[in-house]
């Protein structure tokens, strides 16, 4: 059946006068009305979103794919729909890293303009138009594309806030990422590296060479061995793969070290993993061994960094794919499936 179109907010600003788009203006877009994979996610037309005076409209050129967009479309674990929604989606619109031109801009804006090229942070970027606030947005180097710009939000900040923040590296000290080889693990294994860190990367066989060519000093096949079984320990392990259990993680942790939990995908459809983290936390009440909760704070700020760190040539988005936006079901339903190495970006 043929989903219905969105209702506009009520009480927002339309946008500038001259823009790319104008009030009742439709745009295609991938809806969801009911949580699900590809069997629930359609490509339809809406109305081009309106914005508040401290946001942006983004007419969308490339919107990343992460983790994230699995979940809300999923709804699971299901505290996740005490933001998205209990029974059905409150925003029927996925996306959230989005790279594209300003279309227009509310009245308290004072950082962009129309026609600036951007990337960040916004809402509903699985489509023609998209809305961020101003502060969740940056200006797009040059030097990158609007594929690779979307591919960095989400995950690249991730990275850089567990590596930087929340396990606090030093140059010289051996590091484990586990899930080397998806979208925070890639930017994990590359910016762990440009600090100056000694890497150790756990994913597939069949991804080896990707995390290799990242900046891996060793690469560590998850199908054949265990990174606990070693005599090896790690003075920081940023676990994204999100299913070793904590006596394997204690195991392989140096006296000191620190384990930052980035994923929680094994766990039931209530708890969605969180036992393992919060396990952690208690334990490191009685060790020196630090485990840490961690939820990425995307902003401005750090995009701006990730941005000079890939204009460096520290860094580089790993873009596995790219799909039209009226395939993005299809690349959703590979991102569940595994087969996805790196970050895969929707073209609009």
């Amino acid at each position: 059946m043929e989903p219905k179109e969105t209702p506009a907010p009520a009480g927002q600003t339309p946008p500038a006068e001259g823009s790319a788009a104008s009030p009742g203006q439709t745009m295609r877009a991938i809806v969801q009305y009911q949580y699900g994979l590809a069997d629930a996610l359609h490509l339809a037309t809406v109305p081009v979103p309106d914005i508040t005076d401290d946001q942006v409209l983004i007419e969308v050129r490339a919107a990343g794919l992460d983790r994230g967009a699995w979940h809300m479309a999923t709804g699971l674990p299901y505290p996740v729909r005490v933001v998205s929604g209990w029974r059905t989606p409150k925003n029927p619109i996925l996306g959230l890293d989005v790279a594209g031109t300003v279309a227009a801009v509310g009245a308290a804006v004072t950082r962009f303009a129309v026609g600036d090229e951007v990337f960040g942070y916004g809402k509903g970027s699985f489509a023609e138009f998209a809305v961020a606030a101003e502060k969740m947005l940056a200006l797009k180097p040059a030097a990158l594309s609007f594929e690779q710009a979307a591919a960095v939000p989400v995950s690249g900040t991730t990275a850089l806030q567990a590596l930087r923040d929340a396990g606090k590296l030093k140059a010289g000290q051996q590091v484990l990422i586990t899930g080397a080889s998806g979208g925070v693990g890639t930017y994990a294994v590359q910016i762990a590296t440009a600090m100056g860190a000694n890497v150790t990367g756990e994913c597939s066989a069949a991804k080896a060479d990707l995390v290799r060519g990242l900046g891996a000093e060793t690469v560590i096949d998850y199908t054949r061995e265990d990174f606990a079984a070693g005599g090896r320990r790690y003075d920081l392990i940023v676990d994204v793969a999100g299913n070793p259990s904590l006596k394997r993680l204690r195991r392989a942790l140096a006296p000191g070290g620190t384990v930052v939990i980035v994923g929680g995908e094994d766990g039931d459809r209530w708890t969605g993993g969180l036992f393992r983290p919060i396990a952690g936390m208690l334990l490191s009440l009685f060790s020196r061994q630090r485990f840490v909760m961690f939820m990425a704070r995307e902003n401005a700020t750090e995009f701006e960094r990730l941005s000079e760190m890939i204009v460096a040539g520290e860094v580089s988005p790993s873009i596995d794919r790219t799909y039209p936006l009226e395939q993005m079901p299809e690349a959703i339903t590979c991102l569940d499936a595994g087969e996805i190495r790196g970050k895969a970006v929707i073209t609009v």
